[in-house]
């Protein structure tokens, strides 16, 4: 798919540990949104029935990035599938197995299709070279990005949740095949908190993202439905 023709969507991540806020800014990004992610900071505190309540007839992405040894892998993906979210996430660096029973136990859990799509987490957009060499991995975080998209996509997985700066390398490895979600989106002008490799959206979209993750610069925003309606109509220009 060329760049031009790819259409590229908007995730809203909701990172709150409070189901009201949660869901007034879920119902005011619903326009723009084509899915809401809650995380483990929402699902922990807050706990699954109020993702559930949250959610409601809303596409999901469940970001809980799983990782453990493949048996309680898969029934953890079991035992989530009554949220019947769009997309559910896992560490691509627990390796083949894991993966492998992550895929075997939604395919189970979805007999009759309309399966979340299983995204391998490749490295983290907090993290850069130096943070990988602090965890014993010598290469930069292009090789290791690359590496692990390899292994996730060679275990069954649907996609990959990458830095916006690893998507061009990884559509040129792997092509259009793989869905490719990429956090840590900045609009121009907008602090990078926490996360050290950053784009714009239009420049994620350019790169070859099929959706793209925003939080904070919608959700601290004092219009959080304007906000998100702009980079919505950025993606659409």
């Amino acid at each position: 798919m060329s760049d031009t023709a790819r259409q590229t969507g908007l995730i809203v991540a909701l990172d709150t540990q409070d189901p009201a806020q949660a869901k007034a800014w879920a119902h005011a990004v619903q326009g723009a949104a084509g899915v809401i992610k809650l995380g483990m900071e929402f699902a922990y505190a807050a706990g699954f029935q109020a993702v559930a309540d949250v959610a409601g007839q809303r596409p999901l992405f469940l970001d809980l990035k799983l990782h453990d040894i493949p048996n309680t892998v898969g029934a953890a993906v079991k035992a989530l599938s009554h949220l019947r979210p769009r997309m559910l996430t896992l560490h691509a660096v627990g390796g083949v197995d894991m993966m492998k029973a992550a895929c075997k136990a939604c395919d189970e859990a979805f007999p009759e299709g309309e399966r979340p799509l299983l995204l391998a987490v490749t490295v983290l957009t907090s993290m850069d070279d130096q943070a990988l060499a602090e965890v014993g991995v010598p290469d930069d975080t292009r090789t290791q990005v690359l590496r692990l998209a390899h292994l996730a996509m060679e275990s069954g997985m649907d996609g990959l949740i990458c830095s916006a700066h690893e998507l061009k390398a990884i559509r040129d490895a792997l092509g259009d095949k793989p869905v490719l979600v990429t956090p840590g989106i900045r609009p121009a002008g907008a602090a990078k908190g926490d996360q050290k490799r950053v784009m714009t959206p239009a420049e994620a979209r350019a790169a070859g993202a099929d959706w793209i993750v925003v939080g904070r610069p919608i959700t601290q925003a004092a219009d959080p439905a304007a906000a998100a309606a702009a980079i919505a109509a950025e993606l659409a220009a």
